[in-house]
């Protein structure tokens, strides 16, 4: 199974286990969409840490052999019920991020309401550079990080460092690797100590405030992708220069 759930004093541990990059096709997407399900019931539960296995990735995006003309559809709608999903549960939710954080990783981990990084761990929206573009992002960087700044990370699709992201207010904080776990233990025991009802009342208050716009937001950027982007000749040369490791043809048009 690509997914593993535990459950400790009040929290529950996701990890993405498809080594080496965690790396999330639709059969993961789909298992994690399962599992978040009974969340919302959960009163027990108070806590959700979602990390990937290894050290290399927390994960490195959404397959790009699911972005194919007749499997996006399918792709965007799991994707995005599952950022729905996380968006929408009754618990406080923490990225832990280890090295590559990229595309759709960065969209999943972009959901949380923490994002605890290593040092040396790395963010990218690099979809621009297979003909194609990040809709979550689209929708939820502009007020996240500032308009100039979403702009450069989705039409460049530059990478950044884990410094950079925090100065950015992409993720909370940088910390040593060797820091990471104690980092977290260390945030949800102050987490802990706080009423869990009244952290879930202010959380609802905090993301509906937050995010007012996001739903059509998301909504428009997947409208985009599905009934303009997906009839440019770019998207489909874009997709089949990544898995044939060539550089694309681009038609620009």
């Amino acid at each position: 199974m690509p997914v593993f759930l535990e459950k400790s004093e009040r929290t529950a541990w996701i990890t993405l286990d498809r080594p080496p990059l965690n790396v999330l096709d639709l059969g993961l997407l789909r298992e994690m969409d399962q599992m978040l399900n009974s969340f919302p019931s959960e009163s027990a539960t108070d806590f959700l840490v979602i990390r990937g296995g290894g050290e290399r990735a927390f994960s490195a995006g959404v397959d790009v052999r699911d972005h194919t003309l007749e499997k996006v559809p399918e792709m965007l709608r799991v994707v995005h019920g599952v950022v729905r999903k996380f968006l929408a549960l009754p618990q406080i939710t923490i990225a832990l991020v280890r090295g590559a954080c990229l595309g759709g990783g960065l969209e999943l981990a972009s959901s949380c309401d923490f994002i605890l990084a290593s040092e040396e761990s790395f963010f990218a929206t690099p979809e621009i550079n297979v003909g194609c573009y990040p809709p979550v992002a689209l929708a939820r960087f502009p007020s996240l990080v500032g308009y100039h700044r979403a702009a450069e990370l989705i039409l460049t699709g530059q990478r950044i460092s884990a410094q950079q992201a925090a100065a950015m207010g992409l993720i909370n904080r940088a910390v040593p690797a060797q820091e990471l776990n104690q980092a977290v233990e260390a945030l949800l025991e102050e987490l802990r100590n706080k009423s869990g009802a009244v952290l879930r009342i202010a959380l609802k208050g905090l993301r509906e405030i937050r995010l007012g716009n996001f739903a059509a937001g998301l909504a428009r950027a997947e409208e985009l992708y599905l009934t303009e982007l997906l009839k440019t000749a770019d998207v489909e040369e874009g997709v089949q220069a990544f898995l044939s490791k060539r550089r694309p043809d681009w038609k620009h048009r």
